[in-house]
């Protein structure tokens, strides 16, 4: 068995993990923001916004993943702004895998934040602004605190998501072993070179880090952590 692991290619976990990890970092920060914004703020277009914020939970992922690549392809706009800035193209590197992921997980992780933000009882927050303290303060010392043990679970959950997103990644990110190779995509590859081992271990490993972190955000949910 030893000699048969060291004969798997552990490649597109790590970079599974890579990606999922700057995907979710990235998710946060981007929804949190959403998150505050919808749940607080009353505006013209809001219910736009939470339309396309939801969307990628609705629209099929190649079709998300074909939305990213007609943005951000090498003759795009956008596509040659960041090759100009970075000095390489975006699609089908690592970075692109870093994208996909994040559009995957960040609808999941707003409509979570959203309704933790909500549910914070505006009493205190208003205790505390009559006491002087400023927006960001009352954000970050009252309402985050209270709403920590679901938004952790909310990203938590987002990075399980990041972690085996196919469509979007195989769109914008390809197939390039040693480069964007995924473990979803290396699944799918090894399913279709008939190699059932590496199928079967990477099927198995997933699995268990899905399990293991939907049991720790049920145990965070129902308040068994702090």
């Amino acid at each position: 068995m030893p000699d048969v692991l060291r004969q798997i290619d552990w490649f597109p976990l790590w970079l599974s993990l890579r990606v999922a990890s700057f995907a979710t970092i990235v998710s946060l920060a981007v929804g949190l923001t959403l998150a505050y914004v919808l749940a607080r703020y009353r505006f013209r277009g809001r219910e736009l916004l939470d339309s396309l914020v939801s969307l990628p939970i609705v629209l099929p992922p190649t079709v998300l993943g074909y939305y990213l690549l007609v943005l951000l392809g090498r003759n795009t706009p956008l596509g040659r702004t960041f090759e100009g800035v970075f000095g390489f193209p975006l699609v089908f590197t690592w970075q692109a895998a870093v994208l996909a992921a994040t559009f995957h997980s960040i609808p999941l992780l707003v409509k979570s934040a959203r309704a933790a933000l909500e549910s914070v009882d505006h009493t205190i927050e208003n205790a505390a602004r009559t006491l002087g303290a400023s927006e960001w303060r009352v954000f970050f010392q009252v309402t985050l605190p209270l709403s920590r043990r679901s938004i952790l679970a909310a990203t938590i959950f987002a990075f399980a998501r990041a972690l085996g997103d196919f469509g979007v990644t195989i769109m914008i990110a390809g197939n390039i072993p040693g480069r964007t190779q995924t473990a979803a995509v290396a699944i799918y590859d090894a399913v279709q070179s008939g190699n059932t081992l590496l199928a079967n271990l990477m099927v198995l490993i997933i699995s268990l880090i899905a399990v293991g972190i939907l049991y720790w955000t049920n145990r965070l949910q129902e308040g068994l952590y702090p």
